[in-house]
């Protein structure tokens, strides 16, 4: 004989009031809070068309969280909780785009050092730079503008490190930018990239 679950006496026990609500509540906002702060990164990086998405499923979810709250306002856990889940949520939120290494930075190096060896490095790699000579407070230098996604803006400082520890750099976000050399995975991007600047070139001589 299958014993049968009393869910109306399980929903009214003060174990589910106590523990099990509070849980549910913890674990919504932080999925709430976690799909708000990659919304509003998404929106930051110029990638508008999944923002929507990620703001549906934000709001579903608070919606059913409040929800409860009202239905148990007495319920002090529940607040606990609630601000708990916000807490890890925007933690978590910033800890998943870190993952995901979304969008473009533009970075800047000042190098008094002679850079022919990093710019040799950046052309091997199929970074676009544009290098320019200036004059600092002690004298001539090289400045490096470079455009380059997130997901290989580790690897780059380490580089520049490699090359000249004591040279000084900035990174700054790029919302947008209308054509590049990027740094390609694989033949096949390094090949389309080197296709589409070549059809530029031709189409603007031809003009």
């Amino acid at each position: 004989m299958v014993a049968q679950i009393d869910y109306p006496l399980i929903l009214n026990s003060e174990i589910f009031s106590l523990v099990i609500l509070p849980l549910l509540i913890f674990s919504a906002r932080i999925l709430d809070v976690s799909l708000g702060t990659i919304r509003i990164i998404l929106i930051s990086k110029g990638l508008k068309n999944f923002a929507p998405i990620f703001g549906f499923f934000e709001v579903l979810v608070w919606i059913l969280a409040i929800g409860q709250i009202i239905q148990n306002i007495d319920n002090m856990f529940l607040y606990i909780a609630y601000a708990g889940g916000f807490a890890m949520g925007t933690f978590i939120g910033i800890k998943i785009e870190n993952r995901l290494s979304l969008g473009l930075v533009v970075l800047r190096v000042i190098t008094r050092k002679d850079a022919s060896k990093l710019i040799k490095l950046f052309k091997h790699q199929h970074h676009g730079f544009t290098l320019v000579e200036a004059e600092g407070p002690s004298g001539p230098v090289h400045i490096i503008f470079s455009v380059v996604h997130r997901r290989a803006l580790k690897e780059v400082v380490t580089d520049i490190k490699r090359f000249n520890p004591h040279a000084f750099y900035t990174i700054e976000d790029a919302r947008f930018a209308s054509l590049g050399i990027f740094a390609s995975k694989s033949p096949w991007e390094i090949a389309r990239n080197r296709l589409i600047i070549s059809t530029l070139k031709s189409t603007r001589k031809g003009k």
